[in-house]
């Protein structure tokens, strides 16, 4: 079940976002390029799928959204693009291509990152179904989220803790933020969008955070298990950077356990759900046996 749906919500979200990115002019052509080629480089999807997933599990339909629900594929490409960059991880493959700046250069990568990062706003503007409440609100979930306050305080902190043992508790932080606040945001769009009631959004958010803190944890796995074919970039980075991780802190075996905890925590989030929760559910399983 979960794998065709999977698949059929990856394929709904690729054909939406082959559409976009024209150059409008000759002059800006090759910067246009270089967004395109990080945006439709392949991945899982899995953060519009996520909000997809929620709202059909609360009866709505995605489809007159896409711009809204597609955005923050724009900002999560974004981020890899920036993240790979030689002043980050410096990294040469991303997703099995090379990396943005090894084929544009470093300063194009970075205006590539940019403007992936200001188009998803004005993607969302432009949807005409949402009324302006919704808008709104989207908007500024998602600006919180890949913000100082999130995605980019935790990508800072990644870059102050390299080198250093930073304990569980400052890693949670470092993580609830460069990974997982794009996990809740896709959340909270979902259930923006739905026109949630106030007694479900909370189990839908707490299952939003322990589903980020899971994908962390098993991305921190897979950076010693993995191999290049399985994950598209060379394994290992984190270690190469000294970077502490869950893996470094509490083992292989105790950061599988750790997953395992998660996962646990994200279903019986689920279970104070009405409503068909089951893709939702499967998405917990999937992240918690994923090898790429």
């Amino acid at each position: 079940m979960l794998t065709e749906y999977l698949k059929a919500s990856k394929a709904w979200t690729e054909s939406y976002l082959a559409t976009l990115l024209e150059s409008p002019n000759t002059e800006y052509a090759k910067l246009y390029e270089a967004m395109r080629y990080s945006l439709l480089m392949g991945g899982k999807r899995i953060r519009p799928i996520l909000t997809k997933a929620v709202m059909e599990s609360l009866g709505v339909s995605p489809e007159p959204y896409k711009e809204i629900v597609c955005a923050i594929e724009l900002i999560h490409t974004y981020s890899l693009v920036h993240d790979d960059l030689p002043a980050m991880d410096n990294d040469d493959y991303r997703r099995g291509s090379l990396t943005n700046h090894k084929v544009y250069g470093d300063g194009m990568a970075i205006l590539a990152g940019d403007g992936l990062l200001t188009y998803a706003f004005q993607l969302m503007c432009q949807n005409t179904v949402a009324t302006p409440s919704q808008q709104l609100q989207c908007v500024l979930a998602l600006a919180k989220a890949a913000g100082p306050e999130g995605m980019v305080g935790g990508q800072a902190f990644d870059l102050e803790s390299e080198g250093r043992h930073i304990p569980l508790s400052e890693l949670k932080v470092l993580h609830r933020g460069k990974t997982g606040a794009l996990f809740l945001a896709a959340i909270e769009i979902g259930l923006i969008l739905s026109k949630a009631s106030p007694n479900v959004q909370t189990s839908y958010r707490t299952y939003g955070d322990q589903l980020g803190l899971l994908f962390q944890i098993t991305d921190d796995i897979l950076d010693v298990t993995g191999t290049i074919e399985d994950l598209g970039k060379m394994p290992g980075s984190d270690e190469k950077q000294d970077k502490s991780t869950y893996v470094s802190e509490l083992g292989e075996a105790g950061a599988r356990a750790k997953a395992e905890e998660t996962a646990a925590a994200a279903k019986a989030a689920l279970a104070e759900i009405e409503g068909d929760t089951r893709i939702l559910e499967a998405l917990v399983d999937y992240l918690v046996h994923r090898t790429n």
